[in-house]
This record gives C-alpha cells, structure tokens and sequence, in this order.
C-alpha cells in the first residue's frame, strides 16, 4: 500500500524541505519590518539551536568533546551566521525572490573552495562551464541595475553582500566535509545553530538593539523561522538525507527559489518578469552542470575504490590522486 511504502516518510521529509526553506525569504522580509537583521538573526538561531540541544538531551544523545564544539561553532557561524546574516541584510535592498534566485548560486562558491583547498578537486571543464553559465544568469538579474547605478544600485548591493554569505558558506561546506565532528546530526545542529544564534544576539543586545516595531506580524515571522525554516526544515533536511539520494535531496535548490517568487508575489507583489524567469533558468542549468559534473567525479572515484585491481601497474605509471 501507498502508505506502508518505505520511502514516503522520506518523501514527505524532502516535500517539506521543499516548501518550508522556500517561505522562509517572505518570512525574513516581513520580519525585517520589525527587526534589526542583528537582532532577528540572533533572535532565530538561539532559540532554534536551543531547541535542538533540548531535543538532543531528552533523546539521551552523547555529548560532544570539546574538539566537536569548537569545530561545530566555527562551521555554525561561518555557514549560518554569515551566510544566513547576509542573507537578512541583502533582504532590506532586494525583494526575497531575487535573493532566493541569486543565493543559488551558491554551488559554485562550494566548486571553487573545493579546487582551492589542499588536496582539492581541481576545476574541470564541464564545472567551469556551469560556473560560467550560471555567471550569464547572474549578468542577466543584476547588469540592468548595474548599469543604471552602479555599486549604489540596490540590486548590486544586495548581490554582493549575499556573495559575501555564499561564500562563507561554500567555505564552512568543504571544510565540514573534510573534517566532520563525530556528532549526532541533531547535536550538530544545536551546537552550530547556537553558535552562530549567539555570535549576532550577542554584539545586538551590546548595543541596545530592539525591534523597530513590535507586532504580531513581525513576531510570528521570527516564530515561523524558528520552526519551519530552522527546526523543522534542518530535521527534514538531515532525516531525507539519510535516507534518499543527494541527487535527490538536492532538488530542493531548484524549488525553493519558485516557492519564494511565487509567495513574493502573492504576499509584495514582488515582479518576476520575463528576465527573471529567463535569468532563472540561465542560473539553474549552471547549476544543474557543477552538480553533474561533481556526481560523476563521486561516482568514478568510488568506482576506483571498489573496482577489484586487475594486475600490478605498469612500473612508469602514478598512483591515482584526488586531483588528478
């Protein structure tokens, strides 16, 4: 039966993922409405990542060393704080749609870290392609402004501040994978949720920090962040990766930017025209590219892995390295 089926829960974990990460650009603008982008962010991931270690605790989870928690607040503020900082500031210059379409790009920033560090995957053709393609969308979203105003556009502005959190993310991505605490997913994201939560509530309550305007509207924002976008959507991500495909999983990065225009559109009448649907498109073959090119160099080097030797090398020939 369709409801017995192993693979619904997992299913249904990647659709809420979908949906969820997709609405939490409105909710980060009409947040803003009320909150400092310190505050809010601050405000965010303390109390999700609260909630989380909570979580970790009643589940009898074991705690972390002192190394994990080091390394989880570094990749938490890296990765969530700036990335999700910039995230918030780009918002008070861009609509939520664009940013959500520009954040996308994010992928390329991963590839480019990746080559960059020791030991990396250097760029290859089919990557720098995509790279390149996804730069001809990106043109295409922000040359108009540029051109009108040059770095003082809004457009730009918010386009660069939001590379600023693409980048530390790609940055905090490659390293995680390349040193990952022994850590339940669960008490990973508490501790990085946490760090980064801290790292902005901090420095906004110094100041004397406060919201603009205190209202329903803005406080249910930050409460649907807090549990749809940080707690729910992290949990769904964690529990559909454990169980599907990356491949699979990673769909997720062509839904959300459509679930943010359309509800941009419903709730701000955010405009998504021709050029923004075009440019979309342009940025998501890119992306579509690096994320292909990535999966086959995964699938060849396992293939290497497990592929019984056939007889001893010649003598002039080189072990196989990750660079190739």
């Amino acid at each position: 039966m369709l409801f017995r089926h192993p693979l619904l829960l997992p299913y249904a974990a990647l659709l809420s993922v979908c949906f969820f990460w997709g609405t939490t650009y409105l909710a980060i603008r009409m947040a803003l409405e009320s909150f400092p982008p310190w505050l809010l962010v601050g405000t965010r991931f303390t109390v999700s990542g609260l909630l989380l270690l909570l979580a970790a605790w009643a589940a009898g989870l074991p705690g972390p060393s002192r190394r994990d928690v080091l390394y989880s607040a570094l990749y938490g503020f890296l990765a969530l704080g700036l990335g999700n900082g910039c995230l918030t500031y780009a918002e008070l210059w861009i609509p939520s749609s664009l940013a959500a379409l520009l954040v996308t790009t994010s992928p390329f920033w991963m590839a480019l870290m990746e080559a960059l560090s020791p030991g990396g995957e250097p760029l290859r053709a089919p990557t720098a392609t995509g790279m390149l393609i996804g730069l001809a969308g990106t043109a295409l979203l922000v040359g108009p402004d540029a051109w009108r105003a040059g770095f003082s556009g809004d457009v730009v502005k918010g386009f660069l501040v939001l590379q600023v959190g693409c980048l530390a993310w790609g940055f905090a991505s490659v390293a995680q994978r390349r040193r990952i605490p022994h850590l339940h997913p669960i008490l990973s994201g508490g501790l990085q949720q946490l760090a980064a939560g801290l790292a902005f509530l901090l420095p906004a309550l110094a100041s004397g920090s406060r919201p603009y305007n205190w209202d329903l509207r803005g406080a249910g924002a930050v409460l649907y962040l807090v549990a749809f976008g940080s707690v729910v959507g992290y949990t769904s991500y964690v529990y559909a990766l454990k169980k599907l495909s990356i491949a699979v999983v990673t769909l997720h990065t062509y839904i959300n930017p459509v679930v943010a225009a359309v509800l941009g559109w419903l709730v701000y009448r955010e405009p998504f025209g021709w050029r923004e649907t075009a440019a979309m498109l342009v940025i998501f073959a890119g992306v579509a590219l690096v994320k292909q090119s990535a999966g086959d160099r995964a699938g060849a080097q396992l293939n290497e892995r497990v592929t019984p030797s056939r007889g001893p090398s010649p003598p002039s020939s080189r072990p196989t390295s990750a660079t190739g």
